[in-house]
């Protein structure tokens, strides 16, 4: 059966606002007129934004003249609004862009963040699900059927020579080691910080099975709009100089970079700090760029083979020239 991407607006989308450009916001310490930039991350806070964080405390975004906010919610809303430009930032993975760009959506990937795709299906090590053709005829929770994670579940389905009617797929929103532990699903989708490294914590042995073990996509990177890339580049290019930069700091300084994460999402702290411990150095090895590469640029082959696979396996009728859903203009300044 081919499954079509619906990008549908939230309630949530309905309280952001885009009109004419918003007020400089003055910087307290320097006195300095800084721009108020929107960033569109994840669904709630977590210690896995920690660069961002490293970047807002230790001033990086405010030495470029940015003024950062960080707003959480669903990667295909942010698609959306990014699109129309109502936000002109957010963290998406390459395969989010080859929907949106198929879609009519003008956005344009223009730094790489993860080095690595992070989305795996995992299971207990009893259940036996080692490899992709092992999931035929299994129970497999994820938050639903959007977003990086169900494009990582296509992936490794297709991988073994399965499809969605293969295997039986259950809505657990965002509580997938719950799930396995508690035996409601064989197996579930998330990334490989989060659910493998929580059960692992709980003395629970799993398996994992990546979708960079069998497809090499872009993952989460910086994703911008045309029109922010045509009239404001200089806000483009200040954007992606303060992450990298802020990723660079974090990687070399992981226990301060901790100790600011905390500060931005103190929930993360006191008895569920060794869990939250264990995802940040878990999400490290992500961030890390491989020797001979340079940081944040995409690889056009990597674009190719996403933009045939999305199309392949029935997740867009469209899809547009790979080298028009990335630049590498502004990591290679």
């Amino acid at each position: 059966m081919r499954i079509k991407f619906l990008i549908v607006m939230t309630l949530f989308s309905l309280l952001l606002t885009a009109c004419a450009a918003p007020a400089p916001v003055i910087d307290a310490t320097t006195g300095a007129a800084l721009t108020p930039v929107k960033l569109g991350v994840g669904f709630i806070p977590s210690v896995q934004f920690a660069p961002f964080y490293v970047g807002i405390e230790k001033g990086f975004f405010a030495d470029e003249g940015i003024d950062l906010q960080l707003a959480h919610g669903f990667e295909n809303d942010y698609l959306k609004l990014v699109g129309v430009d109502e936000v002109q930032f957010m963290v998406g993975s390459g395969d989010q862009v080859v929907l949106g760009r198929g879609q009519g959506l003008p956005v344009r990937y223009v730094m790489g963040w993860y080095t690595r795709y992070p989305v795996v299906v995992f299971a207990k090590d009893a259940a036996q699900i080692a490899e992709p053709a092992d999931l035929r005829g299994k129970r497999i929770g994820l938050p639903g059927l959007f977003g990086a994670n169900y494009v990582a579940l296509r992936g490794i389905l297709a991988a073994g020579g399965l499809t969605e009617q293969d295997v039986t797929l259950e809505s657990i929103g965002f509580t997938q080691a719950a799930a396995i532990s508690e035996g409601r699903v064989d197996a579930a989708v998330d990334y490989a910080v989060n659910g493998p490294v929580l059960l692992g914590l709980a003395g629970e042995s799993t398996t994992q099975i990546g979708l960079d073990d069998y497809l090499a996509i872009p993952s989460n990177g910086l994703v911008t709009n045309e029109q922010t890339l045509t009239d404001r580049p200089e806000l483009v290019a200040a954007m992606v100089r303060a992450t990298l930069r802020a990723i660079a700091y974090t990687l070399a300084n992981p226990d301060e970079a901790f100790a600011i994460a905390l500060k931005f999402v103190p929930e993360a702290g006191g008895e569920n700090e060794p869990a939250n411990r264990a995802v940040f150095d878990a999400s490290l090895p992500y961030w890390t760029t491989p020797a001979g590469r340079t940081p944040g640029a995409s690889d056009l082959a990597a674009w190719e083979t996403a933009a045939a696979f999305m199309q392949e396996v029935g997740l867009t009728d469209t899809v547009t020239p790979a080298a028009e859903h990335f630049t590498n203009e502004f990591v290679e300044e």
